[in-house]
């Protein structure tokens, strides 16, 4: 990233870039970015191709890769989801790939379901955006402030992700609404409560945290005020409390197994990098700490338990039409941590 970066503002790109990964907003950020910095608006209309791979034939392909630049130093061609060419169409890329021309840049953009493909990544300077963890969304969103000449507390920022997530194209949408709202001040905590309609404590954090220590009154308590956030659905808040279980079951298996807490630590982080597809719904060091700080109040049948209700929720929330999904939630906490004033009498 920092070579991609460097090169742009040296003027010094390389000939082919592959974008890809799962964060679209970053993705359709640097092909903006490339487009600033590479294509002079003066003769942008003469310079610039922006394709799709549906949309192509191979002689309209050949065409745009075979045209010089006009009256300009280079042209940019901005071709999305190389995967979907036709045949003869990608035999027309694979023979550009090997001998790419020296007056453009070629950016292939691939969809967040791709599977690389070694044909493609061994022939260009490939820049890998993923999804932020809720910690890199917190400096990102220090960042971005800075480009929308406003400030933001550590603090702030950290309760905006909170109640969005690390959605990048939300957060940004809520960040010019508070700069405007701040009018020229820096972005407060109060800001935040104000226009995205949140507060400290009653994040999705504090929701997971109260059902981790098994206080199942002060969390059931939160449901109503989680599920109006932006982004807050039900089915994502039991993917949240699922993965926490997870968490939790992995910290009494390993102690059970007398894992060292270094090597617990990092045996965590890894399960989170491993699965892709787990909504953690935090920073994942809060996380690692809650599932260590709270791990006592559990035990390995209360875990299954607990995995157990929350397939069963699951399975509510996107099927059934009678209850709400507050109701679900809120049944599904209570009994979960009813579990543990079972346990212990």
């Amino acid at each position: 990233m920092r070579a991609f970066k460097a090169a742009l503002e040296q003027g010094t790109p390389d000939a082919v870039y592959l974008l890809h990964g799962d964060n679209e907003f970053l993705k359709d950020e640097k092909v903006a970015d490339i487009i600033v910095r590479l294509v002079d608006p003066a003769t942008r209309d003469f310079n610039l191709d922006l394709l799709r791979a549906s949309d192509l034939d191979a002689g309209r392909l050949s065409a745009v890769l075979d045209a010089l630049p006009l009256m300009a130093e280079r042209r940019v061609v901005v071709l999305r989801d190389p995967g979907g060419l036709k045949k003869d169409a990608r035999v027309v890329l694979d023979r550009y790939l090997a001998k790419p021309a020296r007056e453009t840049v070629l950016v292939l953009v691939a969809p967040s379901a791709w599977k690389p493909e070694p044909s493609l990544m061994d022939r260009a300077s490939t820049v890998e955006l993923r999804s932020l963890t809720e910690a890199e969304a917190v400096s990102w969103i220090v960042m971005r402030v800075a480009s929308l000449d406003v400030s933001i507390d550590q603090d702030a920022a950290s309760l905006l992700v909170r109640s969005t997530g690390p959605d990048l194209a939300l957060i940004d949408g809520e960040l010019r609404k508070l700069r405007d709202y701040a009018g020229g001040g820096p972005i407060t905590t109060e800001a935040i409560q104000a226009i995205v309609g949140v507060r400290a404590g009653e994040t999705s954090s504090d929701l997971l945290d109260a059902v981790c220590s098994r206080d199942g009154v002060r969390a059931s308590g939160l449901v109503p005020l989680i599920l109006s956030q932006p982004k807050s659905t039900g089915v994502s808040l039991v993917m949240s409390l699922t993965t926490h279980l997870l968490g939790i079951g992995q910290v009494l298996v390993a102690r059970r197994s007398r894992v060292s807490p270094r090597q617990l630590s990092g045996d965590l982080y890894a399960m989170m990098g491993e699965s892709r597809s787990a909504v953690v719904g935090r920073p994942w060091g809060e996380a690692v700490t809650a599932w260590t700080r709270h791990a006592d109040h559990w035990d390995e049948p209360a875990v299954e338990r607990a995995l157990h209700l929350l397939r069963a929720a699951d399975g509510a929330l996107k099927e059934s039409s009678l209850s709400s999904d507050e109701q679900i939630l809120s049944t599904l906490i209570l009994a979960m941590c009813q579990t543990q004033r079972i346990h212990a009498a």
